[in-house]
C-alpha cells in the first residue's frame, strides 16, 4: 500500500510470543527470535484499513522501524495517537519531523495489576484513571484516542489463534509467527467486510475497487 490518504491514525502493540514465553527463553534463544514477539500496527479510524505493521520487540528500534514505514506510505499530514510507550516520541520525531499532530493516551492502571508480567495476566489490567497529551503539532483533542485500534487489537486475538490466551496454539518459528499475522492483516483488508462500513477497509480506503474471495487471497499468495 503506498500514497495513502490516511488522516487519523492510531498506533498500537500487541503482545504473543514465540516457542516460549519470555521467562522460559535463554539469551541465546531470545537472540534466534524465541520470546516475546510484539505486532506493532496502525489502523486509519476513517477507513479502519491497516496501512502498515512489523513483528519485533517491544523496544526502540522496531517502533524506529514500524514508524518510519507508516510515514512512508502516506502522503498527507496525519494526526496520530498511540498509548504512552516511551520509545514512541523519538521514533515519530524520527519518521514524521514536524509533519504530524500526535498525541497519547496515557492510562493510570493499578500497582497490583502492574507487578504482573504481562505474559502472566489473563485479564485486563484495571485502569484507574485516562488522560491525553499533545506531543507535537495541534492534534484536535477530541480525536486523540486509541479505541478503533484496541478494538483491532482484539480482532488479532480472535482471528489468529496464535494470540488466543491460555491455549497451546503457538508459532515454533518467527517466520511462521510472521506469515500468520501477515495473512490476518491481509484477510482483515482485502476480504472481510466490515460491518459499520458494509465494505471492506481496502475498499473504503481506495486500494482495492473489488470484495476478494479467500481464493483470490490464496492465489495472491502463490504469486
Amino acid at each position: 500500500m503506498r500514497n495513502l490518504p490516511c488522516a487519523d491514525l492510531q498506533i498500537d502493540e500487541t503482545w504473543g510470543f514465540i516457542g516460549k514465553k519470555n521467562k522460559h527463553a535463554t539469551p541465546i534463544e531470545r537472540n534466534t527470535g524465541l520470546g516475546d514477539a510484539w505486532t506493532f500496527f496502525a489502523l486509519d479510524s476513517e477507513t479502519k484499513l491497516v496501512p502498515s505493521f512489523i513483528v519485533g520487540k517491544r523496544e526502540a528500534y522496531y517502533a524506529n522501524m514500524f514508524l518510519e514505514e507508516l510515514a512512508a506510505r502516506l502522503v498527507c499530514r496525519p494526526q496520530l495517537s498511540s498509548d504512552a510507550l516511551s520509545a514512541y516520541d523519538e521514533a515519530v520525531e524520527r519518521s514524521f519531523g514536524a509533519e504530524v499532530d500526535y498525541g497519547q493516551v496515557v492510562k493510570t492502571f493499578s500497582v497490583v495489576n502492574l507487578n504482573q508480567d504481562v505474559a502472566s495476566r489473563y485479564s485486563p489490567a484495571e485502569c484507574c484513571a485516562v488522560t491525553k497529551s499533545v506531543k507535537v503539532g495541534n492534534p484536535v483533542r477530541c480525536r486523540i484516542s486509541a479505541s478503533h485500534v484496541e478494538k483491532q487489537n482484539h480482532t488479532m486475538r480472535m482471528h489468529v489463534r496464535r494470540l488466543t490466551r491460555l491455549t497451546n496454539a503457538f508459532s515454533k518459528k518467527p517466520e511462521n509467527f510472521k506469515a500468520a499475522i501477515a495473512l490476518h492483516f491481509a484477510y482483515y483488508s482485502l476480504c472481510k467486510i466490515h460491518l459499520a462500513l458494509r465494505t471492506t477497509p481496502a475498499q473504503a480506503g481506495g486500494v482495492e475497487q473489488s470484495i476478494w474471495t479467500a481464493a483470490d487471497l490464496i492465489e495472491a499468495c502463490g504469486e
